[in-house]
């Protein structure tokens, strides 16, 4: 061999990728104890110093979105995540690749091919997808999400939801719904929660009929059963919260099929301050998420790394607009 002997050296006298020697060296989790003896072995072999894998840093990182029904270039929500990681890329000087992915693709496989030295995975990734990206040892982000073990980077869910329904009950509303989806999401599961311990602390106690999910996510016809479910109830609600704005956007134009005025029969407030958000008739009442900044801080994540976990909330704000404002004649 010519030359000092490289990371690429180190890892194919191993056996393993560069990643793995990355973490074996820098003692970060995720690698076993075999495994990280074999690289050691392998660099002293090699005579490798090992001064100069800790200072080195990430090259190349990998956007993994979980598609569901849509791209994410037509997702109003994780394009802007996307967004982002791009300019923190290109701020960090860091190449960056993209790829969408399904239930069943092969995720090593794939991660592999792109030579990929750290990952950013947006939206919902199923538990044994999250264990094989754990078991490549790459150093990893969830944006809008959460799993054990792996740092994350989320908007104050639980917290916007609390102000959403708090808002409502300020406001003089008294029967409030909650429009979820499933529960595996880790974002819909703390706006649920907010919403449930916000009317705990105004002395109300959730009611299960007024908790209602769209189902499947992505069906807009899961929103207009979800709707017309809570205005079958002998006592209907007169405020419905729902869990992000596209669901909040499609349940105002039901009510309003259903001959309802919004806000006068109905209030309808949501969640992420959509674009579409601030265009609707009447325009709608959500929580404004940063989502440019969650993609940002997620590539932060990766760089400033101390080989243990790291859980980022990110600040939320309300955004009032007409569809909860309560009227009062003049």
């Amino acid at each position: 061999m010519t030359g000092s002997p490289t990371v690429r050296d180190v890892a194919k006298q191993a056996g393993v990728s560069v990643a793995t020697v990355s973490r074996s060296l820098n003692n970060q989790p995720g690698i076993s104890q075999l495994t990280r003896q074999r690289v050691l072995n392998a660099a002293h072999q090699l005579g490798y110093d090992l001064g100069n894998l800790r200072q080195s840093r990430l090259r190349r990182v990998m956007f993994l979105y979980r598609r569901q029904a849509q791209t994410v270039s037509g997702n109003p929500f994780y394009s802007h995540v996307l967004h982002g990681v791009e300019d923190a890329c290109r701020t960090e000087n860091l190449g960056l690749s993209f790829s969408t992915v399904s239930s069943g693709d092969p995720l090593p496989e794939l991660i592999a091919r792109q030579e990929a030295e750290g990952l950013v995975c947006a939206g919902y990734f199923e538990p044994e997808q999250l264990r094989e990206i754990q078991g490549l040892g790459l150093p990893t982000v969830l944006v809008d999400h959460w799993f054990p073990g792996v740092s994350s980077v989320n908007s104050d869910n639980f917290g916007g939801a609390y102000l959403l329904t708090e808002y409502l009950i300020t406001q003089g509303f008294g029967r409030i719904a909650f429009i979820s989806g499933p529960q595996q999401h880790y974002s819909i599961a703390q706006r649920l929660q907010g919403y449930r311990h916000a009317l705990l602390a105004h002395g109300r106690a959730p009611e299960a009929a007024l908790e209602v999910s769209r189902s499947p996510l992505d069906d807009e016809e899961g929103t207009d059963s979800a709707v017309r479910q809570l205005l079958a109830l002998p006592e209907r609600p007169d405020a419905i919260v729902a869990y992000n704005d596209a669901t909040a956007l499609r349940a105002l134009r039901t009510c309003q099929l259903l001959g309802l005025s919004v806000p006068n029969d109905m209030a309808v407030v949501g969640f992420d301050d959509l674009a579409s958000a601030s265009v609707s008739f009447p325009r709608l009442t959500s929580v404004r998420v940063n989502k440019e900044e969650l993609g940002m801080r997620g590539v932060e994540c990766l760089l400033h790394r101390s080989g243990e976990a790291v859980q980022l909330i990110l600040p939320v704000s309300l955004v009032i607009r007409e569809s909860a404002l309560r009227l009062t004649g003049g």
